[in-house]
């Protein structure tokens, strides 16, 4: 009888170890599963500023659109978590992510070695630059050679105008300088200008608009847009875009999305 009972002892305690062991491994397995889909279903909060088309405005239906938009939802898209888009306007936004009341940044923000001490940015998106356009049937400016003793149209205070400024003597032409993009594009349109130098996503959003302009030139260096979130902070959110950046590129979604607001 004793050996009886210290058999059946032995046995149940035997069980005991397996059923705790098998706990272990499936509440293992839960924890490694959690852990790798922390980010799923999760939503970011995303400032911008809607009124710097084309890369974030709103549509005649109200909604968000722009080639930032669409790359922030696709990314999202892509690597599993959700986005709240808020529209403040770019300085609000910027305030809003260092004070940590939004997860990250994305407006057509320029990387620069200042905002880098207060900001972690992506792999830059886009490289900005200056291009020079003409009128659509205008077939005798092919190159800034050809703007010698002739007159151009540039925007004040844009990069644009600072480029002009840069070669305008080295070819030989005049500036006229207007207050916005539409007065530019109308003196090239109107003949008062053979030409204009403008940002090259602004123009070539234009052209996809109707405006009957056409680019000459290859873009100048201009900056590099990246993705943005407070020092220190997210890195799993830089993480996702860096790879769901790639991704787009990848898969050609990527110049798809430019194709879609931009037009040479």
């Amino acid at each position: 009888m004793k050996f009886f009972k210290s058999t059946m002892a032995a046995v149940l305690s035997l069980g005991m170890v397996f059923s705790l062991a098998a706990c272990g491994s499936d509440n293992t397995k839960q924890s490694n599963n959690e852990n790798s889909n922390t980010n799923e279903g999760k939503t970011y909060v995303i400032a911008t500023d809607t009124t710097f088309a084309p890369f974030e405005f709103e549509n005649a239906d109200g909604e968000f659109v722009g080639i930032d938009i669409d790359i922030m939802k696709a990314i999202a898209e892509d690597q599993g978590f959700d986005i709240e888009i808020q529209s403040l306007g770019f300085n609000a936004a910027l305030q809003a992510v260092t004070a940590g009341q939004a997860d990250g940044m994305i407006a057509g923000m320029s990387i620069t070695d200042d905002r880098k001490e207060v900001f972690d940015f992506s792999e830059p998106y886009f490289d900005s630059g200056v291009v020079m356009a003409i009128g659509k049937n205008n077939n005798d400016i092919k190159s800034y050679e050809d703007l010698a003793g002739k007159k151009v149209a540039v925007k004040v205070g844009t990069e644009g105008e600072t480029f002009a400024s840069s070669i305008a003597e080295k070819y030989g032409f005049t500036m006229d300088v207007y207050d916005d993009s539409n007065s530019m594009y109308q003196a090239v349109l109107s003949g008062n200008a053979v030409a204009c130098f403008e940002d090259y996503p602004v123009v070539g959003y234009a052209i996809t608009q109707g405006i009957e302009l056409k680019l000459v030139t290859e873009k100048e260096q201009g900056s590099s847009y990246g993705f943005a979130v407070k020092k220190g902070s997210n890195p799993e959110l830089i993480e996702m875009f860096n790879e769901g950046f790639a991704n787009l590129k990848e898969s050609g979604k990527y110049q798809e999305i430019l194709d879609t607001y931009i037009q040479e």
